[in-house]
């Protein structure tokens, strides 16, 4: 976690002790001797250790800081580096706690300052206290003719090191257990209730067709002829599994190259760089899905569910970055894009996006193959029976959702304070893994909820199959406006335009993703099901 920190007094220069310094008499350009004494916590000052028992970098000497020449300006330079280990961390969080100061000598002249602070900012929860190490001393040094007479020092807050962060590294791995434990017991929930419930109803099923091959069917079994009647709205349906697919494949990508070390965590233009180059290099990915799918599904005009599928997400992306633009530039803000940018931007998806898009609709249609069905259609659909109101769409939605969403909560707050605070997010693997952890959550639970759905005789399981594997997108855009009113200090019409804008087809573009896993899961589940029995 922890890829160096720079504990340096960023005014000093590594080397040797300086001149003599007996009389305390320099001329210009002599070395004067500067060294480090003690260290201990300000409150109780019979309580001291030497300084390098703390785990600060030292120089080649163990008390000799650096030179700082007589009468000689010194800009910023550092003495020496070194990489903190978890535990060396901790220590030096519990002595700024317990505000601890240093003490140093120059020609003999003590003076004092502390190690760092603790921010607080109106919490009252330790664990959500911010701790500062400082690394970098501003020196004032006083001169009255070949002699020091005065050293002044001064700390800057801002010139720190946040040293808090092994303790999200805590909380980032209690969520990872948590999401893990939650993926077992619903796995193990799916083995053990929907093998067992499949297994016996195999078992009724190949009964009755051994009793009576007149007994009237039900269950699962019975909508056989209807299950895979093809859904309504075939061409946005297909533009959804497109548009899906793609941004399944941008999320699999950018968390192939953050693995990697391609991105600089404090260089957040190459990652929204990458963000657009990667998106437009995907585009042939929707291209295919949609048209594969949707020729599957019989559809006729396979060209306009193309331009469907290259605008399901794109188009209200732009249009949601245009009004935003527009905000920023009327409020003179540095948000705002400049034209030459944009234009770019527009240039990248007429030549790249839009050309990629077409070659994998024209490379779906030249490979097309028909839908494959365990059971035939028949010509009539069969009535849905009357069913209670939980089994509607939105409070299937709600179930679907939570659960997913629950496995990623706590992650998503670190998530937030990156991108709309000031923290630095770097643990990718912690994040990739949460990811992973969502993908089969959104899964098992969408599986499970299509079989209920079968059960009580619904075939219409293809959209909610969709509907419910996308619900998540839905909690995370309401944990947005729980996290602007009670985690952000944000106001104004710019900022809040900006969360809730870009928030939006974040969320929208969760929806598409996790919608696609939620029906390819259901599709896999269905087929293998109908393939078990005999249909006739």
């Amino acid at each position: 976690m922890w890829g160096g920190v720079l504990l340096a007094f960023l005014l000093l220069c590594g080397s040797k002790a300086g001149a003599d310094g007996s009389d305390h008499k320099y001329r210009e350009g002599d070395l004067v001797p500067f060294y480090a004494n003690k260290v201990g916590p300000f409150h109780n000052p019979s309580e001291t250790y030497r300084y390098y028992d703390l785990p600060f970098c030292s120089p080649d000497k163990r008390e000799a800081l650096g030179e700082l020449r007589f009468r000689k300006d010194l800009q910023s330079k550092t003495i020496c580096r070194k990489k903190l280990t978890e535990e060396e961390v901790a220590i030096l969080r519990d002595a700024v706690s317990k505000d601890y100061y240093f003490q140093m000598y120059y020609d003999d002249l003590p003076f004092w300052g502390f190690l760092g602070k603790v921010e607080k900012e109106g919490k009252h929860d330790p664990a959500d206290f911010k701790y500062l190490l400082f690394n970098h001393i501003h020196f004032e040094i006083l001169y009255n003719g070949d002699q020091v007479i005065e050293i002044k020092i001064q700390m800057d807050p801002k010139l720190s090191v946040d040293i808090s962060n092994d303790k999200e590294m805590e909380i980032h791995w209690f969520s990872i257990i948590n999401s893990c434990v939650t993926v077992l017991l619903l796995t193990g929930f799916l083995a053990t209730i929907l093998m067992r419930v499949l297994r016996n109803d195999f078992i009724k099923y190949s009964h009755d067709e051994e009793s009576a091959e007149d007994q009237e069917e039900t269950g699962w079994k019975y909508i056989h002829g209807d299950v895979f009647r093809f859904p309504k709205q075939k061409s946005l349906f297909s533009a959804v599994l497109g548009s899906g697919t793609q941004l399944l494949a941008l999320a699999l990508f950018i968390f192939l190259l953050a693995l990697v070390g391609v991105f600089y965590p404090y260089n957040r233009g190459a990652f929204f760089t990458a963000l657009v180059l990667i998106y437009a290099l995907t585009s042939g990915i929707s291209g295919y899905t949609a048209t594969s799918m949707y020729l599957q599904l019989e559809g006729t005009n396979w060209v306009r569910n193309l331009l469907l599928t290259g605008c399901l997400f794109c188009g209200p992306l732009f249009l949601t970055f245009c009004f935003l633009n527009t905000v920023a530039i009327a409020y003179s803000a540095t948000a705002a894009l400049p034209f030459g940018t944009i234009l770019v931007i527009l240039l990248i998806w007429a030549l790249v996006t839009l050309p990629l898009l077409v070659l994998g609709g024209v490379a779906a249609k030249s490979n097309r193959v028909e839908f494959q069905a365990p059971c035939r259609t028949t010509k009539f659909p069969r009535e849905i029976p009357p069913l209670p109101w939980y089994r509607g769409t939105a409070p299937q939605m709600a179930m679907a959702g939570f659960l997913p969403f629950s496995a990623i909560y706590i992650e998503l707050y670190y998530i937030f304070a990156s991108v709309w605070g000031h923290k630095i997010y770097t643990i990718y693997s912690i994040l990739f893994i949460v990811f992973i952890i969502l993908i089969i959550v959104t899964a098992f639970i969408t599986v499970a909820l299509t079989y209920f759905q079968l059960v009580v005789e619904d075939h219409n399981w293809w959209w909610r199959s969709v509907l419910c594997g996308g619900s998540t997108g839905v909690f995370i855009l309401l944990y947005c406006f729980y996290y602007y009113h009670a985690r952000s200090d944000m106001s104004g019409f710019m900022q809040t335009s900006f969360f809730f804008g870009y928030m939006t087809c974040i969320s929208y573009g969760f929806f598409l993703m996790l919608g696609t896993v939620g029906f390819r899961a259901s599709l896999l589940f269905v087929r293998h099901i109908y393939r078990s029995i005999k249909c006739e």
